[in-house]
């Protein structure tokens, strides 16, 4: 029996959203506990360092290019090799562990090296050299749970159960949440407390993972096999794509290596503005993308280009109409967003003031990082990983050359050069989304819409509209520094909410409606 795409692909993103607001609802927590307890000093910036290093490696080996890589090929197995999808299975988890163990074992040897390279303005104070590299050697072997964990996150997405991939990165945030609360009191140095949570956090979520399979019968047997077809393949696409998909990653490196020569917190302030960009890009447009790839690959297996290309308008059709109003919404709130989240105990005002300035110069550039999601998986479902790398080198190039030209200025005429950094990423997130959507229409994959420019118009008209409202409300004379948690977050709330009604309210006047987003038309 031939597997269709679901009918209700909005079904599906709504089912993936939902628990990923959760995840990011928790994620915040996190944030907020870590800004709490940490704060945004030098054992932040370190934690910060060796947390992000093996999350880097994770991109590669899991949800990045090798999800993209094994989804397809494992779609076309299901398709045409039913009998085989287990046998693929298996021998791809046996070379994948292997070498995830082999990559964790040196890096962990060679943390000093690695942190020399990637964070080089530690080398200026020997005391955050040495914690940064005492860091990084714990929470390193985390890269081989969390990387499993992405396997088994393919495994379910091929198969469109995407509820336990979704719901895995609360253990993580619930994990960081109770370690900054009862672990960082009793370490001397917070950021070997959240180090040790990290590692632990990593183990629980790769147990999660095990029942679901096991209920599939899909837990692996490691098989090595490497002249396999099917694993040759999945490595072969993996090859390109692990710096084409990347890109946004090396990015956030190339930003710690320079961020690392700026004053003390500027890592952390980009973290914590990083982390309130992410929230809506993480609740709706990974959900879109997760939902969109094994559709766009089981079409493509088909023939059906038809649906393929229907598919990708209605991504960009949801993605706008969520971006557009979300991007403007954080950038009028960005200053009461930090205050009501990060500004107590050990993060002062003025961090919290510099974190929104890095909030604005971040969604700045958030409507490109949505489109990069749901774009690129056009070009993963027809297994070409080349060209998103041909694209990804000229953003990344441009995005060296634009923190150059924009972080140093910045931090000698304002003392901000980090917000230089920030609207660097942005500007070089719509340079490589304008490449990926210029090359989709060029080679005929992808014709956009009526119904798209439609919602476009919409979208931009009850954006505005809210735009006015919101910045006639929350720039009146209210006192966010001196409130209360409680006073904080309900006027934020309110504000969130209001928006929210009136964004809607307007959308429904132009005449938009549930159908027009429930799936591909």
């Amino acid at each position: 029996m031939t597997d269709t795409p679901s009918t209700s692909l909005l079904q599906q993103t709504m089912t993936v959203s939902s628990v990923t607001v959760l995840s990011r609802i928790t994620g915040l927590g996190r944030d907020v506990a870590i800004a709490i307890f940490v704060g945004a000093g030098q054992s932040a910036d370190v934690f910060f360092v060796a947390f992000r290093l093996p999350q880097f490696l994770r991109r590669l080996f899991a949800e990045g290019a090798f999800a993209m890589a094994f989804v397809p090929v494992l779609s076309e197995y299901r398709q045409k090799h039913s009998n085989e999808v287990h046998a693929l299975i298996n021998r791809v988890f046996a070379i994948l562990t292997s070498a995830l163990l082999a990559v964790s074992a040196v890096a962990m040897v060679a943390s000093p090296v690695i942190i020399a390279v990637f964070a080089t303005g530690f080398l200026l104070d020997d005391a955050k050299f040495n914690l940064a590299s005492s860091a990084l050697r714990i929470t390193f072997p985390y890269l081989l749970f969390i990387s499993l964990v992405g396997f088994a996150g393919a495994i379910f997405n091929s198969y469109q159960r995407f509820l336990v991939p979704a719901m895995t990165p609360i253990i993580l945030n619930l994990s960081l949440i109770g370690g900054a609360f009862f672990a960082v009191p009793l370490f001397d140095e917070p950021a070997l407390a959240m180090a040790w949570v990290v590692l632990f956090a990593g183990c629980a979520q790769l147990l999660l993972q095990i029942p679901f399979l096991h209920r599939m019968r899909l837990i692996p047997h490691p098989i090595i096999d490497i002249q396999h077809p099917g694993v040759r393949r999945i490595f072969t696409l993996m090859l390109p794509a692990l710096f084409g998909v990347s890109v946004g990653q090396i990015n956030l490196l190339i930003d710690t290596i320079i961020a690392s020569f700026l004053p003390v917190g500027s890592i952390s302030w980009l973290y914590f503005s990083d982390k309130v960009m992410e929230l809506p890009l993480g609740i709706f447009a990974v959900a879109i993308a997760t939902v969109m790839l094994p559709v766009l690959s089981l079409t493509n297996a088909q023939g059906n280009s038809k649906q393929y290309q229907r598919t990708i308008n209605w991504g960009l059709t949801l993605a706008l109409t969520i971006g557009l109003p979300a991007a403007v919404a954080l950038i009028i709130l960005a200053h009461p967003i930090a205050i009501t989240l990060f500004q107590y105990r050990e993060l002062s005002a003025a961090d919290a003031h510099r974190i929104g300035m890095g909030v604005i110069a971040y969604t700045a550039g958030l409507i490109a990082f949505i489109t990069i999601k749901v774009l690129a998986p056009g070009y993963y479902a027809r297994q070409d990983m080349k060209t998103p790398v041909r694209y990804g080198v000229v953003a990344m190039i441009a995005n060296t050359l634009l923190n150059f030209i924009l972080v140093y200025p910045l931090h000698y005429w304002w003392d901000k050069g980090y917000i230089g950094l920030a609207i660097a990423t942005s500007l070089a997130a719509f340079i490589n989304s304008g490449l990926l959507l210029y090359g989709l229409i060029r080679r005929g994959h992808l014709s956009l819409e009526r119904n798209l420019a439609i919602a476009m118009v919409r979208a931009l008209a009850a954006t505005a509209i809210m735009a006015g409202a919101l910045f006639l409300i929350s720039f009146a004379d209210w006192n966010w520094i001196g409130w209360t948690w409680s006073e904080r977050t309900l006027h934020l709330a309110g504000l969130c909410l209001g928006g929210g009604i009136v964004y809607t309210a307007v959308l429904f006047c132009c005449g938009a409606r549930l159908r027009h987003f429930v799936s591909p038309r």
